[in-house]
């Protein structure tokens, strides 16, 4: 029977049970059909049961008007506004909450793990008790406890602290002055983006030349020099504005300026503190897988220690730091929507409104995915970019 196989086989007339390359066909089209009849029972279901019960399917209640205020919001909004611009603002400050978060993460867990090889002895234990205690508590449990310090502890806005002029802390927020609208800071703008592009070029530039003749240019002052004076030079042009919009009492709050609420701060810090303990172990990992010979070779060209971290340490250490520091960025973006529970307006929070309103859950929930799906997908993609930008080219 086995020379039979074998034969039909060399005779390529072996049946298709008995070819595997067939049968893994074979396996993939049960496969794949088995799901779309889960998903037609599982589609169909649901949409027999909210036509049984009179609920509207759609996506057309975004245009509806939305009856609900938003506390805080980067854009206009009011509650004659729709359901799609509700959203859109929550978008906004989830975004606002993330991108914040994440760079304070970044600068902060790495300050720390490299605190924590630190040869002090104070500065390492206070480091591995940060990382410790801060790994330890539930990031929920730290929400909650920045929030009644924020909330709880301060004065009332009528007994605001002032630590500077114009400057107010109290329960209701945050608040400071900002200048007042003007033209030149629309132009400002746009030459801190062309100040920006500049320093980008001068810095390629710099390594190039480095790597053809060995000399170090001044890169970081150069830079300082562009990105401060380019805008500088345009307000200077535009008469040098110099109105501030101050926040004043008036009433139970303030008005005028800008105001950062206590659910924004509570949660901006809880998110930071307890994403900055993973942050630094990884960086701490990281620095440490690098050859110890490479510090000593960087010390006897006579590299200062700081030279020696920054351009023999770090550039190395990236490969290893890059991947994990990927996942805790999408764990900061991702546990943002906990902003529900000490009230901040998120994207969560919003969407649960509009689905307690409308009725459209389903919906609602799609959209929640959706949203949180390409926060991450556009965070994976920048981090993969940048880890193959940064890893080191064998020769």
């Amino acid at each position: 029977m086995r020379d039979r196989n074998i034969s039909d086989l060399m005779a390529g007339t072996v049946p298709f049970w008995n070819d595997p390359d067939k049968r893994a066909i074979i396996y993939q089209i049960l496969t794949l059909a088995l799901v779309a009849m889960a998903a037609y029972y599982l589609i169909s279901n649901t949409l027999a049961n909210l036509e049984r019960q009179n609920i509207a399917t759609g996506f057309g209640f975004l245009q509806k008007e939305s009856s609900f205020e938003i506390g805080e919001s980067l854009i206009g909004y009011s509650a004659s506004d729709t359901y799609a611009r509700a959203l859109w603002v929550g978008v906004l400050n989830t975004l606002k909450v993330s991108f914040i978060g994440v760079v304070v993460t970044v600068i902060l867990g790495t300050i720390i793990g490299i605190a924590r090889l630190s040869t002090n002895w104070l500065v390492s234990k206070l480091a591995g008790i940060y990382i410790e205690v801060m790994q330890d508590i539930p990031v929920l449990l730290q929400l909650f406890f920045w929030y009644a310090i924020f909330y709880e502890n301060l004065p009332s806005p009528h007994r605001a602290m002032t630590p500077f002029a114009g400057v107010f802390l109290s329960n209701r927020g945050f608040m400071f002055p900002v200048p007042e609208s003007h033209p030149a800071h629309r132009y400002m703008l746009l030459a801190f983006a062309a100040a920006c592009i500049a320093a980008w070029a001068l810095r390629r530039w710099a390594r190039k030349r480095q790597a053809r003749t060995g000399r170090i240019f001044p890169v970081i002052r150069a830079n300082g020099c562009i990105l401060l004076g380019l805008p500088i030079l345009v307000w200077t042009l535009f008469g040098a504005p110099t109105q501030m919009d101050v926040p004043e009492l008036s009433g139970f709050n303030f008005i005028g300026g800008v105001s950062l609420s206590p659910e924004f701060g509570a949660l901006l810090l809880g998110l930071v503190l307890y994403t900055a303990a993973f942050v630094a172990e990884i960086v701490r990992a990281g620095i440490q897988s690098v050859s110890y010979g490479q510090r000593e070779a960087a010390e006897a060209l006579g590299l200062r220690p700081g030279m020696v971290l920054n351009l023999v340490i770090l550039p190395q250490a990236l490969r290893v730091i890059i991947p994990p520091l990927t996942s805790q960025m999408l764990n900061l973006t991702k546990n943002s929507s906990l902003a529900v529970a000490i009230g901040y307006p998120d994207f969560v929070s919003v969407a649960n409104t509009t689905i307690n309103q409308t009725g459209q859950a389903i919906e609602g929930v799609m959209l929640i995915m959706a949203c949180y799906l390409c926060f991450s997908l556009l965070t994976s993609l920048f981090m993969n970019w940048y880890n193959k930008k940064m890893a080191l080219v064998e020769r």
